[in-house]
């Protein structure tokens, strides 16, 4: 095999492009500065106990004390031994973030246009289209980046798999193998189960593709070494797999023991989350049209409307300063849709929306239906509520569905399938298969359909909506007197976003027609139309990205780096160098809950899958109020706050470490455990539902002492004095897998008592009592993850000596 660097040359210029446009849409980062991330900073927050003891002595800890009382951190951005598919992962990410996210998204949808035999031009065309649509950029906005990082290996993953298809059985496999391994890697289980969804419907396209064409064999042949392919992604991520499967039965994706609510009212059982949570943030039928007209329901939930808008004018009618008027006009709440709360539109932009309409006309095949059919299916899901009988089928029967929430988040779909159609109609435009005239034909119906469907909008706006929004009473109310001036002023203001950003679409529509018009006319050579698109489309999305991640989310690294600085509360707890717990109920406790996390143990934190049980203590009690759970956790310091000041209140009659207690109560179930919790004398008795136990009496006199000698995040030494046998309860959190209790080096079984607690059963005498944390499923997953490399390096090496003695 002789390469041509001629040929690769187009590729390199591309490659090189991606990147320059990756650090020139996220400029500030080459001045040494990072976006600041609302959900990155949680992370910070959460992960700094890990961090620091990773620092301190070198070693990975798999388990934090520092939020919702103790979990372990197997998503906290845990580093496992020989999680080799990582390391690549970094090398291909090699930009500043997030221009890295940017990058990928760019590369990735280029390789899938390619392997779907799409000129290199066209190819790069669409990967601009896919990376910047606006959802994908405003996901690095807010730091959801596990999410972006999942997103932007899809379309590598559908590349393999289209190669394979193809017939390219040694290199799909390869690309397929490697790019699964690292859509896995990226972690987030939801955006790689919407992709499974979609590789099913693109598996029934080419099945019954294969049935028409009688090539039933070398469908089944294909899958098959796709399913080999799967195996070995899997094995290369086999800890961080077994190590989530393992957790996520003990977290709130888990089914739950209780059957009812903290009222006492009925609980919906399920093995999954609520239908309730699930749909939560449930696309409104009507968003639809966000796709293809930005504000068309007032964009997000807080919009900058300016000094020429309605509600400047009205701050300053009753008597604003100009300072507050722009203030006020800077996060005003133009969204009027149905869900909560709104980042910003998912818009996919008025070009490709054009596109994908024209596409539908001159497209033919299995590409065709595939790419539709998941549109469809995507989009439909994303209704959530909205779309009850459809969503309830699939929460109740397809499996996986319920441990999801957020189900509007499915349009990434949408956002993946609409381009690759969108360019495939270019390449049905520049192609001579098709007549001139069915060309232009598909191009009438398509501004027909598209073009004047804005218009309609544009025309009778006033007719069809009256934009009033779902939260408008509560701003009625809150303005007061003037709170129907607020409320018209809003409306106006989102009448002219509505009106501008239509008009705005329409212009877009009739441009990309009127530039296929010249085409087919041959007025304009294919290059120069090529040339025109990446204009239209760098135009229409940037413009709208820009709208919302810009160069002000950007700020020094230090205050990224170091998000949280000690107040006074936190510097005075943080000279107690003892192991308690912190509960910040402070405002600013409320407005960044990982923040205590980031100096001290706490019970509050931020994440999306904490333990079930420490939720369901949370709910019942934590909330409100209840001083004798909150004195079982050891809860030793409230981060109070009085007249903006914050201070540090001491509890003194929290229980500590460990204690011995008189009683220990068998009962019956999981209502009667937490219940019983309500008014239980914690430091004399102790409630369990454990089998192996049951109720007993101990006699626990004055000498009876249990103490703490040493503590770490995975490793907790105490020593124990009792002239009886006894029992004692250690306020740290139960999680059977992976804690190992030894007293005086005899491993004993550890107890789940108070429905969150360790206990032991402790012998009369002095001992030594050591808690280990040593999850066995790291060091199993490592080793799969061991082999799997080794085997996949193999297959690499035996794939590019093939292919050079094939050409040979």
């Amino acid at each position: 095999m002789q390469f041509s660097f001629k040929k690769f040359l187009p590729h390199l210029l591309v490659l090189v492009g991606f990147v320059a446009i990756s650090l020139a849409y996220f400029s500030p980062v080459l001045q040494g500065k990072k976006i600041y991330q609302s959900d990155i900073m949680h992370y910070i927050g959460m992960a700094e106990q890990q961090k620091e003891f990773k620092a301190t002595t070198g070693q990975e800890t798999y388990w934090t004390n520092s939020a919702f009382g103790g979990m372990p951190t197997y998503q906290l951005g845990a580093r496992y031994p020989h999680n080799y598919i990582k390391k690549l992962d970094a090398v291909l990410r090699f930009l500043p973030r997030p221009a890295d996210y940017l990058f990928i998204y760019f590369i990735g949808f280029y390789i899938l246009l390619l392997c779907l035999k799409v000129d290199y031009k066209l190819a790069a065309l669409g990967a601009l289209a896919f990376g910047f649509s606006t959802y994908l950029i405003i996901i690095l906005g807010v730091g959801h980046n596990s999410k972006a990082h999942a997103i932007a290996y899809m379309p590598l993953v559908l590349a393999g798999i289209v190669l394979t298809f193809r017939q390219k059985y040694i290199a799909g496999f390869l690309l397929t193998a490697v790019a699964l391994g690292l859509e896995i890697g990226a972690n987030h289980f939801q955006m790689t189960y919407y992709l499974m969804l979609l590789v099913v419907v693109l598996g029934i396209a080419y099945l019954i593709d294969a049935y028409r064409k009688k090539m039933l064999p070398h469908f089944f042949k294909s899958v098959g070494l796709m399913v080999v392919a799967l195996i070995l992604a899997i094995g290369l991520n086999a800890t961080n797999i077994l190590a989530t499967q393992e957790y996520v039965k003990e977290s709130t994706r888990g089914q739950s023991e209780l059957t009812i609510n903290p009222d006492g009212s009925p609980k919906e059982v399920s093995s999954g989350l609520s239908k309730e949570y699930i749909t939560e943030y449930s696309y409104g039928k009507l968003e639809t049209f966000n796709l293809f007209i930005p504000r068309f329901l007032g964009g997000g939930s807080g919009e900058d409307v300016g000094k020429d808008s309605e509600i400047y004018k009205f701050f300053r009618n009753i008597g604003a300063t100009p300072v507050q008027a722009l203030q006020e006009s800077q996060n005003a709440p133009t969204y009027w849709g149905e869900q909560t709360i709104v980042e910003a539109p998912a818009y996919i932009g008025a070009v490709m929306i054009f596109l994908f309409v024209f596409a539908l006309f001159l497209v033919r095949g299995r590409l065709k239906w595939w790419l539709v059919g998941g549109t469809v299916l995507a989009l439909l899901l994303s209704y959530g509520k909205n779309l009850g009988f459809l969503t309830d089928f699939f929460i109740d029967y397809v499996p996986l569905y319920n441990k999801f929430r957020a189900v509007s988040s499915i349009q990434v779909i949408v956002e993946l399938c609409v381009p690759v159609l969108a360019i495939f109609g270019l390449v049905k435009l520049f192609n001579d298969f098709d007549k001139d005239e069915h060309k232009l034909n598909a191009l009438k119906i398509s501004l027909a359909i598209v073009g004047g469907l804005a218009l309609i909008f544009l025309l009778f706006k006033s007719t069809f909506f009256e934009f009033v929004g779902a939260n408008d009473g509560y701003y009625r109310q809150a303005y007061g007197e003037y709170g129907q001036g607020y409320i018209d002023a809003l409306r106006a203001d989102r009448k002219a976003f509505f009106t501008q950003d239509t008009l705005r679409t329409l212009i877009l529509v009739l441009l990309s027609a009127g530039t296929i018009f010249m085409f087919i006319k041959k007025k304009i050579s294919e290059t120069l139309v090529v040339g025109i698109f990446a204009i239209l489309i760098l135009f229409d999305l940037v413009g709208v990205d820009r709208r919302y991640v810009n160069t002000d989310n950007f700020v020094s690294a230090y205050k990224v780096d170091k998000p949280y600085q000690p107040n006074a509360a936190d510097l005075e707890i943080m000279e107690d160098k003892g192991h308690f717990r912190v509960l910040d109920i402070s405002n600013e406790g409320s407005r960044a809950p990982a923040r205590a996390a980031y100096f001290h143990n706490t019970l509050s934190g931020y994440h999306a899958a904490k333990l079930k049980r420490f939720d369901e203590l949370f709910d019942f009690h934590i909330s409100r109020n209840n001083m004798n759970v909150l004195n079982m956790l050891n809860t030793k310091y409230f981060i109070a706050e009085e007249q903006g000041q914050v201070f540090p209140y001491v509890n003194e009659d929290a229980n500590g470490n460990a204690w011995f207690v008189s009683e220990l109560e068998k009962l019956e179930s999981a209502n009667e455990e937490i219940r019983a919790l309500d008014s239980l004398q914690t430091l004399t008795k102790a409630v369990t539902t454990i089998s192996e136990l049951s109720s007993k009496r101990f006699n626990v006199d004055s000498t009876a002492t249990i103490t703490l000698t040493a503590h770490q995040p995975n490793k907790l030494t105490y020593k124990s004095s009792n002239p009886n046998e006894g029992f004692s309860v250690f306020s740290e959190m139960y999680y059977g897998n992976g804690w190992i209790a030894t007293i005086d080096g005899k491993e004993t079984p550890i107890q789940r008592v108070d429905y969150t607690l360790r206990g032991l059963q402790i012998p009369a005498g002095n001992h030594d009592i050591e808690f280990k944390f040593e999850p066995q499923v790291v060091q199993t997953g490592s080793m799969i993850a061991l082999g799997s490399s080794v085997l996949l390096g193999l297959l690499l090496i035996g794939g590019v000596w093939f292919g050079f003695r094939k050409e040979d």
